[in-house]
């Protein structure tokens, strides 16, 4: 029996990984790598005479893999090169890159220094990564009033992201007093200012959060709000809840589908149960084999965490199948992690702005507070 907790506490203490992505960090976003479009020949040539708005263009197609072959170094190179000739969009880009370590060392310092000037040329996003900057004290003194006042003036702009760290910061009591009621009213501004992380929090809180009254309807609609924004964990939420509620689902295999397509993009708990649901042949077929696949796949991606998870049924499938067939079994799971190792928050919704800038234009919404829980599903 595959048996998890919900536990939304399970990643307050190192919630500044979440806030920062912090995941390695390699892609956050799915992209399909597709030169459609794009002239790369002509865009080298305008980005070389120092056009910054083409070196952002070249930037990301790097950063993507997007006509070129993906190269984190070459993506930050262009967009410093437009932070130096002052575009503030840019500006906040390479301090994410500076705050991230991607195609450059880390330098906490360096990434404060270009938030503080895209703050200063008014940009509304880089007031949020000073927030974050201060409310940890990465590479300065912690301020968390000066923190709460950054997320307060983007959140007054119509930042969604602003308004989600807020609803964090009240649910957790960090600068604040602990008050889940406005940490529940920030979500809610967030969720009315499009950002899918607030929308994820606020599913759930009415779905699995033990102190807060459940309402399935509700949780459904911000969990689906979510998803369509590509937000891997709202993705595999909805898809559990389908799963454990399937009055709730447009058919049988939405469930399923919407599972495999987070367990795709590297979210290890989304396997899990998908191994649970092929083994006990709720929703699915009955499957060892597939049941097996499932939960090696899971360990390979989420570790030992995955593993104290599904050790017992490993091993109780692997003596059901055989040795020869758990090994081909094994080679399969390897293959597959192969293609799909990158754990991804999101996956790619077209964009003019994910287009340009597809890390950080996500980057600062991503990991709610929340996205540490690992739903139940009973064994049979």
């Amino acid at each position: 029996m595959v048996r998890t907790t919900s536990n939304p506490l399970l990643v307050s203490v190192k919630l500044v990984r979440a806030l920062l992505l912090a995941i390695g960090v390699t892609l956050l976003v799915g992209y399909a790598a597709s030169a459609e479009g794009i002239d790369i020949t002509q865009l080298k040539a305008d980005a070389q005479k120092g056009y910054a708005s083409r070196q952002i263009e070249l930037a990301a197609a790097y950063f993507t893999g997007n006509g070129v072959t993906q190269d984190a170094k070459q993506a930050a190179y262009w967009y410093q090169k437009a932070a130096e000739a002052g575009d503030p969009e840019a500006e906040n880009e390479i301090g994410f890159f500076y705050q991230a370590g991607i195609g450059v060392p880390v330098d906490q310092a360096r990434a404060l220094h270009w938030y503080q000037l895209a703050a200063a040329s008014g940009l509304t996003r880089a007031k949020v990564n000073l927030g974050v900057v201060y409310v940890w004290g990465l590479g300065v003194a912690k301020d968390e009033e000066l923190a709460m006042q950054f997320f307060r003036e983007a959140a007054s702009r119509g930042d969604g992201a602003a308004a989600s760290y807020l609803g964090d910061l009240y649910y957790f009591g960090i600068g604040v007093k602990q008050d889940k009621a406005a940490a529940e009213t920030w979500y809610k501004t967030g969720a009315q200012f499009h950002d899918p992380v607030a929308a994820y929090n606020l599913g759930t809180l009415f779905s699995v959060d033990a102190d807060h009254p459940h309402d399935l309807r509700k949780a459904e609609a911000f969990l689906r709000s979510s998803a369509a924004d590509g937000y891997i964990p709202a993705i595999h939420s909805v898809g559990l809840l389908l799963v454990n509620h399937p009055d709730l689902a447009t058919s049988p295999q939405e469930g399923p589908s919407l599972l495999e397509t987070a367990a795709s993009a590297g979210y290890w708990k989304s396997s899990v149960v998908l191994g649970a649901l092929a083994r006990d042949g709720k929703g699915v077929p009955a499957d060892s084999k597939a049941a097996y696949l499932h939960f090696r796949t899971a360990v390979l991606q989420g570790g030992e965490l995955a593993m104290s998870l599904v050790k017992y049924d490993l091993a109780t499938l692997a003596k059901r199948l055989g040795t020869q067939l758990v090994g081909a079994l094994d080679s399969d799971a390897n293959t597959w992690y192969r293609l799909h190792r990158t754990p991804l928050l999101f996956v790619n919704k077209d964009s003019d702005k994910r287009q340009r800038f597809p890390a950080s234009a996500l980057a600062v919404s991503t990991a709610g507070l929340h996205a540490g829980q690992l739903l139940y599903v009973p064994a049979s």
